[in-house]
């Protein structure tokens, strides 16, 4: 199944709770969310007996849609986070964190993940003085993150950069918003990931 281009508030209904697919739209009385918080369809407001499979994998689905991953990726994401050191579902949220298109959102430098990917598709930063294109890159400690020069008179880049410094900045990240270079400088923790998820579930709906 390839990527969701459909309606993304939908997918914020489908859950039942805001998954920030739409920038600054889900932060005003617009959002979909607050206007209609039932699930979309004919039988969306009705009652529905939730099993334990069904609520693990809701959870799962969650996770998913907002770090925007495909269902292949996301199991891969799994596996990679079961071999390493610690706990699985801190090692899962650490591992989606720290994708380039996530940073890039978490700096402020898109209005939502899906921005950050088509920028960081279109070459629009560099890592480490080096122009990475994949969204899914992974970034480590130390590692250094800038808009490309030649990007820097993009009205959309401008923009955005401009507005970065009213968001929060996560604490394993430092940012200087003057010239939009940001550098990790810790692996983040989960108490640093404002992600509304129970990942135990998720562990869990994978260990079934």
């Amino acid at each position: 199944m390839g990527r969701y281009i459909g309606p993304a508030c939908r997918l914020c209904r489908r859950e039942g709770v805001k998954l920030f697919l739409k920038g600054d739209r889900c932060f005003t009385p617009k959002c979909a969310v607050e206007k209609r918080a039932y699930a979309p369809g004919q039988h969306g407001q009705a009652r529905k007996k939730v099993s334990p499979y069904a609520l693990r994998l809701r959870e799962k689905q969650k996770l998913r849609k907002i770090y925007g991953i495909l269902e292949t990726q996301f199991s891969n994401y799994m596996g990679k986070a079961e071999r390493m050191k610690g706990m699985t579902g801190e090692n899962l949220l650490g591992l989606l964190e720290r994708r380039l298109d996530n940073v890039i959102f978490r700096i402020g430098l898109a209005s939502s993940r899906n921005q950050a990917r088509q920028l960081v598709l279109h070459g629009h930063f560099l890592v480490n003085s080096k122009k990475v294109n994949v969204p899914s890159f992974i970034v480590r400690p130390g590692d250094k993150v800038q808009i490309h020069d030649s990007s820097r008179s993009k009205v959309l880049i401008k923009s955005n950069l401009e507005s970065a410094q009213s968001k929060n900045i996560p604490s394993w990240i430092q940012m200087d918003v003057s010239t939009g270079a940001a550098q990790v400088m810790a692996f983040p923790k989960r108490e640093e990931i404002d992600v509304s998820v129970r990942e135990n579930l998720v562990v869990e709906f994978y260990s079934r």
